[in-house]
């Protein structure tokens, strides 16, 4: 299928509801909104599609591309690996404008595949065209062909050049890829009635560790987590699983419904950010494994494990309900947190006064508007300076966002914590809302913030202001220590050469 198609293709996604709502003029034209030429925020197809292979952690990918391609978006999710590393080894074809004039670059990608191969030998290459070598025409998809025949490895091409879309179709791109050229290429000699996906799941900061034991203890096997600590193997034997779980729609919706409708793998949209959320994801991974063949015992099993955890959870937020009840939270994200983490928060008494949905489905937006029962906490965008009015003002005490918001909290003298890729706690499970809690309470507490607010040691004119100094000094003020001395002298200067507080 040709790359105008596939895009097609996944813009007329029957998985979601507001595409669907679309006429055919207006479903064309996909599901966000067109970058401005040039603009880097947000990211590219291809940048969406490396989020969601790279993570499969034993695999070599390799950018086909020149050099700054590859070194814009390596390392720049915070996923993390249990076993190897070769995911965080950067590989490139590192294209230079002689090759793009000889034509060189289907040649030197047929070497790079090849050294690869011969130094890491990995169980499968990805491949990956960007602008530059789509726009040339060089045809990854007969070169991976060839390369695999040559080598007897698995090397997939990854066709999310940048210049067709926003990250959110990468990450589509991507699950495309995964449905043509790897999902079902293996089989599996230890399948079970309790297997199960999880796709959308990218395990940041290593949180999906904190919801694998849960599963565990239920008997229920990871078969694979796309693309979060996955291996090739795991990815490739997808298809045997019994049931799905999908974590983020908004990425790999067309990956979970084409799944169901090839190997008849039912699938639902949870979340395990929370207390409630978590407990409902283990419910209905319980009750659709059961539907599919499992022992009806798991539903007693998951009901008492879910009690157990609900009790030592609740036990250890109670230390910090006293502190945050009533606490006010801005809420800068998208996506699947744009619900899950206002329900989570919702749970032990802090107050939501906006969150953001502009990566939300309308699925998500529904759930906010039930949880919030107020549809002013939700705005697609703020501008910059109305989220600096909004907390210079006082109106919340804590801004949770991404990292490049970070500076409009640190400016305005409010609390900030990072809740997006970037972040470097784990938030997933029962464990991970205690983890939650326990970092806004610190962010919200910290005494610096009281601190930075005190006034400016000088006036408007440079003038020292009024300083209460307590010491004991001698009688004799010759007498007084040289650091007492050089205090005194700073304290009796001007502050001209201070600039402003």
């Amino acid at each position: 299928m040709s790359l105008k198609a596939k895009i097609d293709d996944v813009f007329n996604e029957p998985g979601c509801d507001k595409n669907q709502g679309k006429d055919a003029k207006a479903r064309k034209k996909g599901c966000s909104k067109p970058l401005t030429p040039g603009a880097a925020a947000g990211g590219c197809a291809f940048d969406g599609a490396k989020i969601v292979l790279q993570p499969i952690t034993d695999v070599a990918h390799l950018i086909h591309a020149p050099l700054a391609c590859e070194g814009n978006s390596w390392d720049n999710r915070g996923a993390a690996s249990s076993g190897p590393d070769l995911w965080r080894t950067s590989f490139t074809t590192d294209l230079t404008e002689l090759d793009i004039v000889l034509g060189q670059g289907e040649k030197k990608l047929f070497k790079a595949i090849r050294e690869i191969s011969d130094t890491y030998a990995p169980p499968a290459i990805f491949v990956y065209s960007t602008c530059v070598t789509a726009l040339i025409g060089d045809d990854i998809e007969a070169v991976c062909r060839r390369a695999a025949e040559k080598f007897g490895l698995p090397v997939v091409p990854v066709n999310a050049p940048g210049f067709v879309g926003s990250k959110n179709l990468g990450n589509k791109l991507a699950g495309e890829a995964l449905l043509d050229h790897v999902i079902g290429t293996q089989e599996p000699d230890d399948v079970t009635d309790m297997d199960v996906n999880i796709l959308g799941e990218f395990n940041l900061s290593g949180e999906f560790w904190m919801v694998k034991p849960l599963l565990e203890k239920l008997g229920m096997r990871i078969r694979a987590c796309i693309p979060g600590d996955a291996r090739y193997h795991d990815v490739a034997t997808a298809h045997r699983a019994r049931a799905t779980m999908m974590v983020c729609s908004t990425a790999l919706i067309n990956l979970a419904r084409k799944m169901e409708e090839r190997w008849g793998i039912p699938y639902f949209e949870g979340s395990f950010y929370g207390i409630s959320d978590t407990s409902d994801a283990l419910r209905q991974l319980a009750r659709l494994l059961v539907n599919q063949g499992a022992s009806p015992v798991l539903l007693d099993r998951t009901e008492s494990l879910i009690e157990e955890e609900e009790a030592a959870a609740w036990a250890a937020l109670e230390g910090f309900r006293p502190r945050l009840e009533g606490k006010r939270v801005l809420l800068n994200t998208g996506g699947v947190k744009s619900w899950s983490v206002v329900h989570a928060l919702q749970e032990i008494g802090i107050e939501i006064v906006g969150t953001s949905v502009k990566k939300s489905t309308p699925e998500d937006k529904e759930r906010i508007k039930q949880i919030l029962k107020d549809e002013n906490h939700m705005f697609d965008s703020m501008a910059p300076r109305d989220l600096y009015a909004m907390l210079a003002e006082h109106k919340a005490d804590i801004m949770l966002s991404g990292g490049r918001t970070q500076f409009i909290a640190l400016k305005a003298k409010m609390p900030w914590l990072d809740i997006n890729q970037e972040r470097h706690h784990p938030y997933a499970g029962y464990d991970g809302m205690v983890e939650l809690v326990r970092q806004i309470d610190i962010a919200i507490h910290n005494p610096v913030w009281q601190t930075v607010r005190e006034p400016c040691p000088w006036d408007g004119e440079g003038n020292p202001a009024e300083i209460a100094v307590v010491v004991s000094p001698p009688s004799d003020e010759a007498a007084l220590p040289a650091p007492n001395h050089a205090f005194r002298k700073f304290l009796s200067t001007t502050a001209d050469d201070m600039g402003e507080c």
